[in-house]
């Protein structure tokens, strides 16, 4: 009998890139964290949001466009051409690492959020 192949994808990553891995992880989970706390909290972002969106006939021109370019969005960040790889969806990782990094300078440098 011979020994099966192993993948290539089977071997263990290193040690710097599960702590890459990690980090990246820590980031993310600090960035949604830190948004939800300024979304939700006492006059907060979805509060003014709402307040501004309701407050004109401009704002509620504007609901479908916001609707519509999220749609797009996401269309555009999750179809991948016939046959081509892609790492346009990793982009929204990067941007909510980028957030996390300045609610983690926020954290060390106010104590709070």
């Amino acid at each position: 009998m011979s020994k099966p192949k192993t993948k290539p994808y089977d071997k263990p990553d290193s040690l710097s890139a599960t702590l890459l891995a990690i980090s990246r992880f820590g980031l993310m989970m600090l960035g949604i964290i830190g948004i939800a706390v300024e979304l939700f909290r006492d006059d907060g972002w979805l509060k003014q949001a709402f307040s501004k969106l309701l407050s004109s006939p401009a704002g509620m021109i504007a609901i479908p466009v916001i609707i519509l370019l999220m749609y797009l969005a996401n269309r555009w960040f999750t179809a991948p051409r016939r046959g081509e790889l892609t790492r346009r969806g990793d982009i929204p990782l990067y941007i909510m690492m980028g957030i996390g990094g300045f609610f983690l300078y926020r954290l060390l440098t106010t104590g709070s959020f």
